[in-house]
């Protein structure tokens, strides 16, 4: 068996500059609670390794319950405005880890929202970053998940100028048929592609891979939803293709093919991708 990587995959920049500062905050605040709102990555084993570390998971519910002075990281996706505020009355000392570009995201919603502007976001209903950018925009805000939503889109409940944004992790091609669509529906629409290069880099990668392999393994957590967009890709562009979490889920099938490939998701750690790469060469060195 020949075992092929993507040029591109795992750890994205955001993911990573979010797990250094939680394992730095850990580090210097060994005499105080340390939390993350919510699960910091939407990868099990990362998790499980920062909660060996000390790491405790806040809900947003539990925030006027925790204890004042409590450390809280606010993981890569971000959070509404509201939530910083409550955080804040509580005496916490706020670690943010909101990606760059998503934070960048935040800020254009909020300006372009005092502008007068309406807000569009392309992105999936319940993700994190969703619900940050929508506090950001206020009661100007609006969200499209689908391109057959943007088809049905009711532009006669937007001001006369929009601004259309992206979750960055969301698909490159859904977006653009999305915009092409509000296009001819609102007349003063302003576009920013917001997807971030990353996103966009893997699944250029991926789409090199599949023609190269008889099988891809994507891994990654199974709720990241940069991980499950590069699974519907493999899908498209490859006879055989699943989403696994760790080596032992690989299925049967994939040690009986002849090239299989790999690629991860941005919340991937390398020691996970390497696992699963071992364990498809030990198979067909037996």
């Amino acid at each position: 068996m020949k075992v092929i990587l993507a040029d591109v995959l795992g750890y994205c920049m955001g993911v990573r500059r979010a797990i250094d500062a939680a394992l730095k905050c850990l580090e210097t605040n060994k005499d105080f609670l340390v939390y993350s709102l919510g699960p910091l990555i939407h990868n099990n084993t990362t998790l499980s390794y920062l909660a060996e570390k000390g790491l405790n998971i806040l809900t947003e519910d539990e925030i006027p319950h925790i204890e004042e002075n409590s450390v809280v990281i606010i993981r890569a996706h971000g959070v509404p405005p509201a939530i910083l505020e409550q955080l804040e009355k509580r005496k916490c000392t706020v670690i943010n880890a909101t990606c760059p570009r998503v934070l960048a995201s935040q800020k254009n919603a909020e300006k372009f929202a005092k502008e007068g502007f309406s807000i569009i976001l392309a992105g999936d209903k319940n993700h994190g970053e969703v619900s940050g950018i929508a506090g950001y925009a206020g009661n100007a805000f609006s969200l499209i998940q689908t391109i057959s939503e943007a088809e049905e889109f009711d532009a006669s409940t937007i001001r006369e100028n929009a601004l259309l944004l992206s979750q960055t992790t969301f698909s490159p091609d859904e977006f653009e048929k999305i915009a092409k669509i509000l296009q001819k529906k609102i007349k003063n629409l302003k576009i920013l592609n917001t997807i971030c290069p990353a996103t966009v880099e893997r699944q250029n990668a991926l789409l090199k891979l599949c023609p190269n392999v008889d099988g891809v393994i994507v891994a990654g957590g199974k709720n990241s939803a940069n991980t499950k967009r590069l699974l519907l890709s493999a899908k498209e562009h490859c006879p055989n293709a699943v989403l696994i979490e760790s080596p032992e889920e690989i299925p049967e099938q994939f040690f009986k093919l002849q090239r299989v490939g790999i690629t991860a998701g941005a919340s991937t750690p390398d020691s996970i991708i390497l696992s699963v790469k071992k364990k498809l060469e030990e198979s067909s060195s037996c």
